[in-house]
């Protein structure tokens, strides 16, 4: 059960959001913001939806990979924030790029993008040759504008991928541990006159230092395994593709688990924690890049709310 990477894509909103635009209207300045999460700027959608942001990846990757619409057989997304409950994401970009194959979506929330790495795997073990993979998501929607611990966090974006048939990953594992007490976005109530139970604000409630926790733990240890069911050490790894949810979450990772700083990519400072997103955003930077070096490996990681987390290993077949 195994892919090659033929493309890779992202898109970001047109405008960008300071530290210091957000202190005009949050109790908050660009020193606290940026010692306590590393970010100095977010792009936020003025008038971009996700599905555009969506298409706008898909298409990048479609572009470097050569395939087309026509030749896809799958289209997965992973979001927490599609534009509609239904249709969903998956197939209003299926209907956007103006292909047919079947479509749908994931919600692993941050962790979602290696989640569909792992899905499109087994499809590819089947029938289907070349699958589209999305991470895309709008967080500025779901958001307490007047929270500045959550406010000057969460940033919109997307990034995708599209895989075929080969033997580039190596090794995986998922984790979930159902639970709504530390991270959450709870649905829109509804106007129900019978429903009897006292909604929450429909926007992301967060235990900052609960996530803190979880976060480096489960980073560490889902890089460990995957890393040792590869059969390497973290001196094979040339390269971290880590969620981009907080710098400080990162750096702990990384002095915890002895990883080289400079082999470990960060864009939080500019796009900050884009969800499903951020891991296929950076990937797309390194890939663009002209760092990488046939038969690098790569591992990835993230985490986010279910509790889940994820990591991978990917070794890089420029051909």
């Amino acid at each position: 059960m195994s892919f090659k990477i033929l493309g890779t894509g992202s898109c970001l909103p047109k405008r960008s959001v300071t530290n210091e635009e957000l202190s005009q209207f949050l109790d908050t300045s660009d020193e606290w913001i940026s010692q306590r999460v590393g970010i100095k700027a977010r792009r936020i959608c003025t008038t971009e939806t996700t599905a555009d942001l969506a298409v706008g990846a898909a298409k990048a990757a479609m572009e470097m990979s050569g395939v087309t619409a026509d030749e896809l057989d799958f289209i997965l997304c992973a979001t927490v924030t599609a534009d509609n409950t239904t249709p969903s994401l998956a197939c209003s970009v299926q209907s956007m790029i103006g292909a047919t194959c079947p479509s749908m979506d994931i919600n692993a929330a941050c962790s979602g993008f290696i989640y569909l790495l792992e899905t499109a795997a087994a499809f590819l073990s089947m029938k289907h040759e070349r699958i589209l993979i999305i991470g895309a998501e709008r967080l500025t929607r779901v958001v307490d504008w007047t929270d500045r611990s959550t406010a000057v966090i969460f940033a919109d974006g997307a990034g995708a991928m599209v895989l075929g048939k080969g033997d580039s990953y190596i090794s995986s594992k998922l984790v979930a541990k159902g639970g709504d007490t530390v991270l959450s976005i709870p649905s829109f109530h509804g106007t129900s006159p019978f429903y009897e139970v006292e909604p929450k604000k429909p926007y992301v409630h967060m235990s900052g230092q609960e996530v803190f926790k979880f976060a480096v733990n489960a980073m560490c240890n889902d890089l460990a395994d995957v890393i040792e069911a590869a059969g390497l050490t973290m001196d094979d790894i040339a390269w971290v593709i880590p969620h981009q949810a907080n710098a400080r979450i990162i750096d702990a990772a990384v002095r915890k688990f002895g990883i080289k700083p400079e082999r470990c990519l960060k864009n939080i400072e500019t796009t900050g924690n884009t969800s499903a997103a951020s891991v296929a955003i950076l990937a797309d930077e390194l890939f663009r890049s002209g760092k990488l070096k046939d038969g690098d490996y790569i591992a990835m990681a993230a985490f986010g709310a279910g509790l889940t987390s994820a990591a991978c290993v990917i070794k890089w077949d420029g051909n």
